[in-house]
């Protein structure tokens, strides 16, 4: 499939030529202004865009800012066309995130050549940039597993809260809950992040964490630590990473999923919507597959029986806006649990 390059100059000659040499090698968008590129930037994503410094109305300085102050246009790669050689110029568009700079009149081998060149470094950027984020992800999630494995009272439930989660998230941007928080988060990095919500586990000595029965109080103060401990592994996780956000998703979901909507958890007895909106939702998921699993201190209790053990705690242990939507899909999370979380 032939990549796409938007080409955006005032002077319809300038279109007509650019057009002409690129069009065998690319798909071409030639576009007036900066005005007609945000808006078709609304219905095709470009793998490159080639904008004129000088225009009316909006010029290449200010579109190129407002592209890069957008998350969703700001990895697009620009390379400047300009008659200008000043090197004041240049400085200023380096500064601003342009790639290249080509001079005005352009010849065709010139205009080629770069564009080749750009296009496929950035490829092997995302390519490279690809592969290191899924070794790191299967790092992480091994670590994940490793830590689940150490506790032998609760076997697959990284996998069925993970799964929770997203159906309950789904849920909520339906039934309109909270939109605007979940909008601003990216949701693979979310969900994928809850499942480091245990990992300070690792930190639990194995009398604790394994003891075939009822734990002492002082015994759980101890495994109480597991939410602090949490956070400190993932600080160490991630001075060592760039993946910034998926870590500090991970950090709030280990630190607050243990928190009660009338203040009453731990480890910082945070109340009500100071609670992140990371432990409000895996308060639920969390103790949903407590409740239906066995450990050897207690009997799984059914799926019936653990909605109503959960929408008693509405309003008390648990968010009443987002216990609601639980109750909504409980039907969808005893699937779930009957096929085993997959």
């Amino acid at each position: 499939m032939k990549k796409t390059i938007f080409v955006v100059d005032d002077n319809d000659t300038n279109l007509a030529i650019a057009k002409e040499v690129l069009k065998e090698h690319y798909r071409v968008m030639t576009l007036p202004s900066a005005e007609k590129m945000f808006g078709m930037l609304e219905k095709v994503t470009p793998d490159l865009i080639l904008l004129d410094i000088e225009m009316p109305v909006t010029d290449g300085f200010t579109a190129l800012t407002s592209l890069k102050a957008n998350a969703v246009f700001a990895s697009i790669p620009v390379i400047f066309l300009t008659a200008m050689t000043d090197s004041d110029v240049e400085a200023r568009g380096f500064q601003l995130g342009v790639i290249d700079f080509i001079i005005k009149p352009f010849s065709a081998p010139v205009l080629l050549n770069r564009i080749k060149t750009h296009l496929d470094i950035d490829e092997l950027i995302r390519e490279r940039t690809a592969q290191l984020q899924c070794l790191q992800s299967a790092i992480i999630f091994g670590f994940a597993d490793l830590v689940e494995n150490r506790d032998q009272t609760t076997g697959g439930h990284i996998e069925r809260t993970s799964t929770y989660i997203k159906l309950l998230v789904d849920a909520m941007m339906v039934k309109g809950i909270y939109v605007d928080e979940l909008e601003k988060l990216d949701m693979e990095s979310f969900i994928s992040s809850a499942r480091l919500h245990d990992v300070g586990k690792i930190a639990i000595s194995d009398v604790v964490l394994n003891k075939p029965g009822k734990l002492t109080p002082e015994e759980f103060e101890i495994m109480k630590n597991h939410t602090i401990e949490g956070e400190k592994a993932i600080d160490q996780i991630a001075g060592r990473t760039e993946n910034v956000e998926f870590l500090q998703n991970a950090k709030i979901f280990a630190g607050t999923h243990h928190e009660r909507w009338d203040g009453k958890g731990y480890p910082r007895g945070l109340k009500g919507e100071d609670i992140p909106l990371h432990g409000r939702i895996m308060a639920i998921a969390d103790v949903y597959d407590a409740l239906v699993s066995e450990r050897p201190y207690k009997k799984a209790f059914t799926a019936e029986e653990a909605v109503d053990i959960i929408m008693e705690g509405a309003g008390t242990q648990f968010d009443p806006l987002i216990s609601d939507v639980f109750f909504e899909i409980k039907d969808e999370y005893k699937k779930v649990l009957l096929e085993g979380g997959v």
